[in-house]
């Protein structure tokens, strides 16, 4: 959004700077995640992968004890003097900024709906497309009504209003990564202008928690969905620090999780993680370009909020104890797991297939985003599936024709090697693999080419379907003894 975001990721003494130092660059690989659905096309009614192969994944649990460990020595650090004296040293630098804190917002809030207005034909954020002219000048109102607190409940009212009007093309699940943080804008532009103090006193508040469960949900996608980055981490191969893919990608969803948790704990841990997340963000944005930070301009707003807000914020007697950390965590781990993946099973099915809202309204079971020739990386030169890359071929003229002739010309290629394995059923699992990612790469092919209701709905059941059996062909070949992969 999401997340990313959107959303997105992932010092006095020396050991201080230690502690800052190995969040930073934990929560690195986060530079990818803000950005996979602005530039890889991709399906959410698909079926998100087994949470079982989360669990059971070694690098998400290596992820888990890096940063309860790093919680725990930064809680332990706060509880000491150094742990004052470095507070101390964020409230000097950030002084000035937070006694002008409302200031501050209100004109990245203003400046944010400017620059969404010069992008255009957009839905508060350069991801969500919109045919309607007005609404581009309906922000441009926005932006002029947050000056005013007569009219900042106006302006609130707007972006909520907005994203009821993007739920009308995007469908809900898709449209939940941009839901909390811009409740949590809204809610601090109501509050903001409240004449109550008991009110007043929570206008930053619920902007930390917006910006919290934004990265924490949106960062669930990769782990449902780990293929839908896997363009962006083959053109950008810089973003993975070296790491291979696998590995970073579900460490990079723990970063992601784990720092929008931070945000909600004590002083230090919170401040540092603001600031993990504001290097990281500032670091996205010479790589992917000035509309990556008109995108994440909010987000980055509020994170530099956060790090400057002083207060303790130790509220609650369970935050004051170290076992109170892992427990939470994987509570509240647990509790936005059963809700993503438990969502997606009640909108789609158990095989990703739309459910009632797409019988009733066939436009809707689609591809949320397809090629957009101003921006090349929105279709990935090379074709991606789970556990596998096919290379594109030259010297297509990118018609849906041509990519349909490379496609095939591939599948025979690659069933030629797979037939020709000695052992009878390796060969015909083989065989039958590259059978099946030709048919994917078809029906993506379709998502991007084709208009027709009907036959997108049959391309998306497809891909589910394949993208399952491919998967428990490479299991059979793995306990045969082969690689699991039949290139």
């Amino acid at each position: 959004m999401h997340r990313l975001l959107c959303h997105d990721r992932p010092t006095a003494s020396r050991g201080a700077f230690r502690l800052a130092a190995a969040a930073t660059l934990f929560a690195a690989p986060m530079t990818a995640a803000a950005h996979v659905k602005w530039f890889a096309p991709y399906i959410v009614e698909a079926p998100p992968q087994r949470i079982m192969e989360t669990l059971t994944d070694r690098w998400f649990w290596a992820g888990i004890v890096l940063v309860v460990v790093f919680f725990l020595a930064t809680r332990a650090l706060e509880r000491t003097r150094a742990g004052d004296a470095i507070l101390g040293g964020f409230d000097k630098v950030s002084g000035p900024l937070w006694a002008r804190g409302d200031d501050f917002m209100r004109f990245v809030i203003a400046a944010f709906f400017v620059a969404i207005f010069a992008v255009g034909g957009v839905y508060l954020t350069p991801d969500l497309k919109t045919p309607h002219e007005w609404v581009s000048w309906m922000q441009l109102v926005i932006a002029g009504l947050v000056f005013s607190r007569k009219t900042m409940p106006l302006a609130a009212a707007g972006i909520i209003g907005l994203w009821l009007l993007a739920l009308s093309q995007y469908e809900l699940f898709h449209l939940l990564d941009y839901l909390a943080l811009g409740v949590g804008v809204a809610a601090y532009l109501v509050l903001a202008a409240s004449d109550k103090p008991h009110w007043h006193a929570y206008r930053f508040v619920v902007l930390r928690w917006g910006v919290a469960i934004a990265l924490m949900w949106s960062s669930l996608e990769k782990f449902a969905y780990p293929d839908w980055f896997y363009p962006l981490v083959e053109e950008k191969p810089f973003l993975t620090f070296g790491m291979p893919r696998d590995v970073f990608i579900p460490m990079a969803g723990v970063a992601e999780f784990t720092m929008g948790f931070g945000l909600l704990w004590t002083a230090l841990v919170r401040r540092l993680s603001a600031l993990a997340l504001f290097v990281i963000f500032n670091a996205a944005v010479y790589p992917f370009g000035r509309l990556d930070l008109v995108g994440h301009a909010l987000i980055m707003a509020v994170i530099v909020i956060i790090f400057a807000d002083p207060t303790p914020q130790v509220r609650f007697a369970l935050r004051r104890t170290l076992a109170a950390i892992p427990a939470t965590l994987v509570a509240t781990m647990a509790v936005f797991a059963l809700s993503y993946w438990g969502l997606h099973l009640a909108l789609y099915g158990a095989d990703g297939r739309s459910g009632i809202a797409a019988v009733n309204n066939p436009a809707q079971s689609r591809a949320t985003h397809t090629h957009d020739p101003e921006r090349p990386h929105a279709a990935p030169a090379e074709p991606v599936h789970r556990g596998h890359t096919v290379a594109a071929q030259p010297g297509t003229d990118g018609s849906a024709q041509a990519a349909y002739l490379a496609s095939m010309q591939r599948m025979h290629e690659d069933m030629d090697t797979g037939i020709r394995h000695p052992d009878p059923d390796q060969a015909f699992v083989r065989g039958m693999i590259a059978h099946h990612r030709a048919a994917i790469e078809m029906a993506e092919i379709q998502l991007r080419h084709g208009s027709d209701a009907q036959q997108r709905r049959l391309a998306q059941d497809i891909i589910a379907t394949q993208r399952r059996e491919i998967e428990q062909m490479q299991e059979w070949l793995k306990r045969r003894g082969g690689t699991g992969d039949a290139s």
